[in-house]
């Protein structure tokens, strides 16, 4: 878990959960310019808010969630969140006030998806099962879509679409599963977690092609540190399978925690085939980074392999992790 300049412990026990509460799968995890830690809980569908040392702050819910997938905070102090149950992106204030819907609720757009990517047969406009926002600071929006399109989409900060950029395949700038994304800390690059193809690719704001990382494992979660290293949440290759996913590179069948240059160069990478041990994983999904440079990760336990028995009902879906190099 080291390298010269990085250097994390994890907290056990850090989060406080109400009683009675219970959260099978965190699909994501964000941190607003405060330290508050934003956790979007899947099957309870919530948002949870604690704050810098675990301790409950406040929750709001909605009917509108139906799978929840992901949760942003703009550099507006808004809050994004994705729903590819719900086949939509929603902005709401931080105490959960909606103040907007992109995507038609309930109605995904015509990709020939029938619930998997691999029956796309053609791209869609937006959305066809969504997976994450990322907003500029000028308020466009960019979503990765997703399980049920093979697409990147851009929205001005009135949610106007502006562009949209992929098609489904193996070639530079075609995806299968875009799950993630992220912009470089000056806006010129844009990442996008490239799941069932083993990447990360790398765009300009217009959707330009420059580069790929390779050498993963599925990457679920990203996130850009104010330095632009790159935090990657890897689900590995033995959680979360279907049958037609193609076999995967042998080198990481459990997921792990990646931090890479923006060049892409690994410079730290943890995890053990131990997955339910403080530290290590099960089926990582989501990260967040704080002003301390902490690091919070969220994993979809339940759907990746609990509901099979594969994985203890204790399994953790939440942890914090210390930095403690600076």
């Amino acid at each position: 878990m080291v390298t010269d300049s990085l250097e994390f412990s994890v907290v056990e026990g850090w989060e406080q959960l109400p009683e009675d509460w219970t959260h099978l799968d965190v699909a994501d995890v964000a941190v607003d310019a405060q330290d508050r830690v934003f956790v979007f809980g899947r099957r309870q569908n919530r948002v949870i808010i604690y704050a810098p040392d675990g301790s409950f702050i406040d929750s709001w819910e909605s009917e509108h969630f139906t799978n929840p997938h992901a949760l942003t905070i703009g550099p507006d102090g808004n809050v994004y969140t994705v729903d590819d149950g719900e086949h939509t992106l929603r902005k709401w204030t931080p105490e959960g006030e909606l103040l907007m819907t992109l995507g038609t609720p309930g109605q995904p757009s015509d990709t020939g998806s029938e619930k998997s990517a691999d029956t796309i047969t053609h791209v869609g406009p937006p959305f066809n099962r969504p997976t994450k926002a990322w907003v500029f600071r000028d308020g466009r929006i960019y979503v990765t879509d997703g399980y049920g399109n093979a697409r990147v989409h851009r929205f001005s900060a009135d949610g106007e679409l502006e562009l949209s950029w992929g098609a489904p395949g193996e070639g530079p700038g075609e995806f299968v599963i875009p799950h993630s994304i992220a912009a470089s800390p000056d806006e010129t690059r844009i990442y996008v977690a490239d799941r069932e193809n083993n990447r990360i690719q790398v765009f300009d704001p217009d959707g330009g092609y420059i580069e790929e990382f390779a050498g993963l494992t599925r990457p679920c979660g990203l996130t850009v540190g104010p330095d632009g290293h790159l935090y990657v949440g890897e689900l590995g290759e033995r959680s979360g399978r279907t049958t037609w996913l193609r076999a995967q590179t042998p080198e990481s069948p459990f997921s792990r925690c990646s931090i890479l240059s923006p060049e892409g160069e690994v410079l730290a990478r943890w995890g053990t085939p131990d997955s339910c041990a403080p530290g290590s994983f099960y089926a990582t999904h989501a990260l967040a980074l704080d002003s301390n440079g902490d690091l919070y990760v969220g994993e979809v336990t339940y759907s990746a392999g609990g509901k099979n028995g594969d994985v203890p009902d204790d399994c953790h879906t939440l942890q914090k992790f210390e930095r403690v190099s600076r």
